[in-house]
């Protein structure tokens, strides 16, 4: 596990990484969760969408690969900073087994806890943490 887990942890934006069945990429930002280092949760909540039958969702069904990427950059290059977990993603859709991701999330964000993320969530069993800072 990287020493910049924290950054990780902390950071208020990440890029979801899927890729559907034929390995056509995609790149959409997260809001996110850390749960014991081992789990990350990403809801899909209240804000305006085309549709509830997103293409990262379909991604995840036909492909549980995926990665979330943080990064930081900085004009002053001494401070750049970047971690990724790797993992397979499975879609959570019953209210009990959503309920302890979006407390999670409800308390990184104060914006959900005003509107609570409906979901369905997106749970990444973590396999591999890597991370790259320019500091040494």
């Amino acid at each position: 596990m990287p020493a910049d887990l924290t950054r990780f942890r902390t950071a208020r934006v990440a890029h979801l990484a899927t890729a559907d069945a034929e390995g056509h990429p995609r790149l959409v930002p997260v809001t996110f969760a850390v749960a014991d280092d081992l789990a990350v949760y990403i809801a899909i909540d209240h804000k305006p969408k085309t549709t509830r039958d997103l293409r990262r969702l379909r991604d995840i069904r036909a492909n549980p690969a995926v990665s979330i990427l943080v990064d930081h950059y900085d004009e002053d290059w001494a401070k750049l900073w970047w971690t990724r977990a790797d993992g397979t993603a499975t879609i959570l859709d019953d209210p009990a087994d959503m309920r302890a991701p979006v407390d999670l999330l409800v308390a990184k964000y104060p914006q959900y806890q005003e509107i609570r993320p409906a979901g369905p969530v997106i749970a990444v069993d973590v396999a591999r943490w890597l991370g790259w800072t320019a500091a040494t």
